[in-house]
């Protein structure tokens, strides 16, 4: 098995990059999603987020009011800590799970959106970030997501910087460009990622 962990800025294209590794046979093991799954309704995990947060942070139909809670975390470091401190081993845990069960000759791709800022390098056998300029970044997110200039720059500022993801990086996919000369080099990185999980089996 081969432990990748993906990662990239807002904006910098990391979910189709993961959505095309998982097209060609990689094992995708999203944490965000799983960081959302592990604080629905009737989880453990929701009622602890209530206890430390209180009922303020449900909508009226019991589920987490997202909003609400960044509202919170959002800016507080030692919120945000806390927050980190029950959900953080949930994912864990439940990614193992589901990387246990991907095979010995998978090729396990971890999306893991703040890999750099928690220090999570070391946990793979390689990381691969996609690269995209901070205007680039922007770009995207007001064009594509709709933000406002001062709410992107805002997301982006508290996220580590491109200095920063480039310094963790075994391999890197430039996605400056359009969309259209993505699938190319995310292509030419899965090649790369087989060949390394067959020297591994190989040793």
């Amino acid at each position: 098995m081969l432990k990748v962990g993906l990662t990239g800025g807002i904006g910098a294209g990391k979910s189709e990059v993961s959505r095309l590794l998982a097209s060609y046979g990689a094992v995708l093991i999203d944490a965000d999603k799983i960081a959302r799954e592990v604080v629905e309704p009737g989880t453990p995990g929701l009622a602890a987020v209530v206890e430390a947060f209180g009922p303020g942070i449900l909508t009226p139909e019991g589920t987490l009011d997202r909003p609400a809670l960044g509202a919170i975390v959002f800016g507080d470091a030692e919120r945000l800590a806390e927050l980190n401190a029950i959900v953080h081993p949930l994912v864990g845990a439940r990614s193992a799970e589901l990387e246990a069960a991907a095979g010995p000759d998978a090729v396990v791709v971890h999306d893991v959106p703040l890999l750099t800022e928690n220090g999570l390098a070391p946990l793979y056998d390689l990381v691969v970030v996609v690269d995209a300029a901070p205007e680039t970044q922007l770009d995207r997110l007001v064009r594509q997501r709709g933000m406002t200039e001062s709410e992107a720059r805002a997301r982006m500022a508290v996220q580590a910087t491109r200095e920063q993801r480039r310094a963790i990086a075994d391999l890197l996919v430039d996605n400056d460009g359009p969309i259209e000369a993505l699938e190319p080099r995310v292509r030419k990185i899965w090649a790369e990622l087989n060949e390394r999980a067959r020297r591994r089996r190989a040793e």
